[in-house]
């Protein structure tokens, strides 16, 4: 499975990126996979590694490169990682996410009309955003997605943009979350079937924020492991197929 770090631009910027991809010549599905607080750490590249398995290109942006580049460590300088998921736009959320989309397609070992994403905490969001905002995507998946509600900077909330959403959103919840709590779940799911838009949606029990990953106290390997099947069963669905 071969892994490498590569160059996006975006802005006049660059962005870094972790990109995983299957070990042959063929042009595969590709998941876009958008990062906690703590940027592209070692639990966001083992996401990504697992990939490649399940026949899909991965590629982890790092979606805080305005604020230099930066591979932070689980829950190290937590100060410094919440500035700088607060310096962030959804005007250069939604940038960020198009160029790593037409990267993406400008791969010969990507199918250029096959991409999904999934976020985790501040990339659920993102996840849901892009559904919204970026074209070209096939599915999105929406770990725990917290302040969907509110926009970072100008412009509309994601809750407002629903009615734009263009690609099937799958949704995965704590029930004991308090960003996103399941009153803000209850609402994004009544936005969601107002619009017609095709989603599922799945809260589960005894779990509060973060649940997916190992690498947390907050870990719930049963629910990961569930929900983990729920997304690659989703990209099968809405992306490979």
């Amino acid at each position: 499975m071969p892994n490498s770090w590569v160059d996006i631009s975006v802005d006049g910027q660059v962005m870094d990126a972790y990109l995983t991809k299957p070990n042959d010549d063929e042009r595969h599905p590709a998941v876009i996979v958008i990062q906690e607080v703590w940027g592209v750490n070692s639990h966001i590249q083992y996401v990504t590694d697992r990939m490649p398995a399940a026949g899909y290109v991965g590629l982890a942006p790092s979606m805080f490169h305005r604020e230099g580049r930066m591979v932070m460590g689980m829950h190290e300088e937590m100060e410094t990682a919440f500035a700088r998921m607060g310096a962030c736009t959804d005007a250069g959320i939604v940038a960020d996410v198009k160029a790593a989309v037409a990267w993406l397609q400008q791969q010969p070992f990507v199918d250029p009309d096959r991409i999904g994403i999934v976020g985790f905490c501040f990339g659920g969001r993102v996840s849901f955003l892009s559904a919204c905002a970026v074209p070209g995507l096939k599915a999105a998946s929406v770990f725990y997605g917290g302040r969907i509600l509110a926009a970072l900077g100008d412009g509309p909330a994601p809750i407002e943009q629903v009615a734009n959403i263009n690609c099937p959103v799958l949704g995965l919840f704590g029930e004991d979350d308090q960003n996103p709590t399941p009153a803000d779940v209850d609402q994004i799911e009544a936005a969601l079937k107002a619009a017609g838009k095709t989603y599922s949606f799945h809260m589960y029990p005894g779990c509060g924020h973060g649940f997916h990953c190992n690498a947390r106290g907050s870990y719930k390997p049963e629910s990961a492991r569930d929900a983990w099947g729920k997304t690659m069963a989703w990209f099968d669905e809405h992306v490979k197929a």
